[in-house]
């Protein structure tokens, strides 16, 4: 049995708690950094999984389509893997930067999402995603394409490396890169009316090491760049940017 075939072997039930710090920007397009302690937890039940972001990698060495959320996972074939998913979408609060002063809150919806998985081999994977505002609060839709590699550099250390690009509709250009004249107004910013089209590129790294048979470590390593429109908005200061995170777990009871 190859390494995949013994990393998508499951019990029944599998959950994780833990903890990340990160150091990102204030927001997308953001020149101004902040650092945060993250709490991180999963549950995943045969093909149903419900998870804080960023710790479905954590839950397995593989690449994983499932992203955050409550998701289910339709097939899960030995190369093809396809889905739906539910998640909170925080938004944006316009007081989190002076930059956004003057600018309405975005306000929290609930997405609901679709995605596709293709195992290449044994190390390379694509996959694919988009998702919708379901409450018609102005969130738009957002779609992405990846591809990632993953290797095992020992029976307890899994390095993996992607790349991506995301797109997204006129409605959610707006929401987030856009300046109505009614916000230029109160904001003293200059109106400004993006389209659709490509929103950002993106490259990162990351690791998970065993340290116990139930304890974790990992990290991650990201770029990002704002493209098309995104990066021509009046609200992005630094089309550029780079995060990063390490964070401990605990998980239980797969491996």
């Amino acid at each position: 049995m190859s390494h995949a075939d013994e990393e998508r072997k499951t019990s029944e039930q599998n959950y994780l708690v833990g903890a990340m710090m990160l150091s990102q920007p204030e927001y997308e397009g953001s020149g101004r950094r902040i650092i945060k302690l993250r709490p991180l937890w999963a549950y995943q039940w045969g093909r149903f999984r419900i998870s804080t972001s960023r710790s479905a990698a954590a839950m397995n060495f593989a690449s994983d389509p499932q992203g955050p959320g409550a998701s289910a996972l339709l097939i899960d074939g030995k190369r093809v893997r396809f889905g739906a998913a539910l998640r909170l979408d925080s938004g944006r609060n316009s007081g989190s930067s002076t930059r956004l002063n003057g600018l309405p809150d975005i306000e929290r919806t609930l997405r609901g999402r679709v995605f596709v998985g293709y195992r290449l081999n044994d190390h390379w994977d694509i996959s694919a995603n988009v998702s919708q505002d379901l409450l018609g609060r102005k969130g738009g839709a957002v779609g992405s394409f990846d591809i990632g590699y993953h290797q095992r550099l020992s029976p307890t250390t899994q390095w993996s490396a992607g790349a991506g690009v995301s797109v997204a509709n006129r409605q959610n250009m707006q929401t987030y890169f856009g300046v109505t004249p009614a916000q230029a107004v109160a904001s003293n910013l200059p109106t400004y009316m993006p389209a659709s089209g490509v929103r950002g590129a993106y490259v990162g790294t990351g690791f998970i090491t065993a340290l116990t048979p139930r304890w974790i470590l990992f990290g991650n390593l990201g770029a990002s760049r704002l493209l098309g429109d995104a990066a021509k908005s009046p609200l992005t200061m630094d089309t550029g940017s780079v995060s990063a995170g390490f964070g401990l777990a605990y998980r239980c009871c797969k491996w």
